[in-house]
């Protein structure tokens, strides 16, 4: 498909933590019910002005306005709003080195050079994947393996200059995180070893990726942040600490990370000097699913070792961590840094596969300099699937100081938005039906993000894989 515009209407080590109680419920419950703009409901609940700490004001009101049906069928948006499709999977690369891949996922954008943006996308690509990262020599970490990352170069008004190979096999890249260098951490969402799948090396790394220049980074697992089903990372600017999920598909599910690298700050290769890894354990709280209640703080946050970061024996979560345990939580999605805190994403959990409780998405706060968890934001109780307000995914920061987030869940799909005073609206929606006419489904969103200069909010569709740049009156 053509890229025609559519109408539609280096820090020290943290100390250790300080003698305090368990934990403590500090805030009220706050039920917020808002309208979307598609005559939706949706319930959340939290404390919403934290998660926008060091931000700019967020909007003030709920919106963008209703939804307008795009005649095209690919992307409802409110009026005012266009799209651009810069990339549809099946269609040629730029490069000649082959077709668009399948399944992309997330993605980051980064200023270049001339007022230009460096896209890096991830493809989410098992060897089961219809159309594989093609294998490029010098981008290629296994040759068995369908998944990586492709860079795409924007001008000013989002018209494609170029799209490329990234780095080639890798596996399952699900997420990943921005550094503040501007490469992409990549992650694979799988602990499958050599010999598993036809791969011939292990799997389950996060690899560096510069978008504006992948023989630069190459294709080069960053080891030392371990290996697991990483979903997303993110990095404290200050200190390099990478904080890091893990998507794990079964019990015991994941734990959320931090990565003290050697060389915490400076660029390229910092992240190649090791470091150590420590996995999150907060004491009396196997799971965090059992907290219900928004506001609930916990004020004694402590970091384990890692016995094996490269899982040689036993997958990580799996492992001894001594007679207090580990703190798991399923579904750990999202990651994202904001103000002093870093933000994590749980996007369901569900007592019949294992939870502790259920609960339709989370979202918690860390701050490393208080060592202090707070659980911000809890989603549901869900209205209806068809509806938006469930299994929150990739999340960030928006231009306008608000936060966007991709939905995961049934039915209608949606990236939604959400204010400081927690109104909570849908500013786009699927509209590619990958189902039947009787039975119609919608592919995800994923990889939502904001070009440098805040003008243009990208985003994939994951399958059919689209890269869309939506332009308008944001403000």
């Amino acid at each position: 498909m053509s890229s025609e515009t559519r109408n539609t209407a280096n820090a020290p080590r943290p100390t250790a933590s300080e003698p305090a109680p368990g934990s403590r419920p500090t805030a009220t419950r706050r039920q917020v019910l808002a309208g979307s703009g598609a005559a939706a409901a949706i319930a959340f609940t939290g404390a919403f002005s934290e998660l926008f700490a060091g931000t700019a004001a967020a909007r003030g009101h709920g919106g963008y306005g209703p939804l307008v049906p795009d005649p095209d069928g690919l992307l409802d948006l409110p009026k005012g709003f266009r799209y651009r499709v810069l990339s549809r999977e099946g269609d040629p690369l730029r490069s000649g080195e082959g077709e668009v891949p399948s399944n992309h996922d997330g993605m980051a954008a980064f200023a270049g050079r001339h007022g230009r943006v460096h896209l890096v996308r991830n493809h989410e690509n098992r060897v089961t994947a219809k159309i594989g990262v093609p294998t490029v020599e010098g981008l290629t970490y296994d040759p068995a393996a369908k998944g990586g990352c492709t860079s795409l170069e924007l001008d000013g008004r989002n018209k494609v200059l170029g799209e490329r190979v990234a780095i080639a096999g890798t596996a399952v890249n699900c997420a990943g995180g921005p550094t503040p260098w501007r490469t992409w951490l990549t992650c694979e969402e799988t602990e499958d070893r050599a010999g598993t799948n036809g791969y011939a090396k292990d799997h389950g790394f996060v690899f560096e990726v510069d978008g504006a220049d992948p023989r630069r980074t190459g294709a080069v697992p960053l080891t030392a942040m371990g290996r697991f089903q990483h979903e997303a990372v993110a990095v404290d600017p200050g200190s390099g600490i990478v904080y890091e999920t893990e998507d794990a598909f079964d019990r015991p599910f994941g734990l959320f990370y931090r990565f003290l690298p050697a060389r915490p700050l400076g660029g390229t290769g910092s992240l190649r000097a090791g470091g150590a890894l420590e996995a999150m354990r907060v004491p009396d709280l196997p799971d965090l699913s059992s907290v219900q209640e928004t506001g609930a703080r916990f004020d004694r946050v402590e970091w384990v070792p890692v016995p094996d970061p490269l899982a040689a024996g036993t997958p990580i979560r799996l492992q001894d961590f001594g007679p207090k345990g580990i703190t798991h939580a399923q579904k750990l999605e999202g990651c994202y840094w904001g103000g002093s805190s870093v933000y994590f994403v749980s996007s369901f959990a569900r007592s019949d596969e294992g939870s502790a409780a259920d609960h339709y998405g989370q979202v918690w706060r860390y701050e490393p300099q208080k060592r202090r968890l707070t659980l911000v934001v809890i989603f549901g109780p869900d209205t209806d699937i068809q509806l938006p307000g469930e299994s929150p995914d990739n999340i960030c920061l928006a231009a306008d100081g608000g936060l966007m987030v991709c939905e995961d869940g049934g039915g209608a799909q949606h990236v939604l938005g959400v204010t400081r005073r927690g109104e909570v609206y849908a500013m786009a929606r699927g509209r590619q039906n990958i189902g039947t006419p009787e039975e119609p489904e919608w592919g995800e969103f994923a990889g939502v993000t904001f070009s440098p200069d805040g003008s243009t909010m990208y985003v994939n569709c994951y399958t059919p894989g689209t890269t869309f740049a939506v332009t308008g009156p944001w403000c």
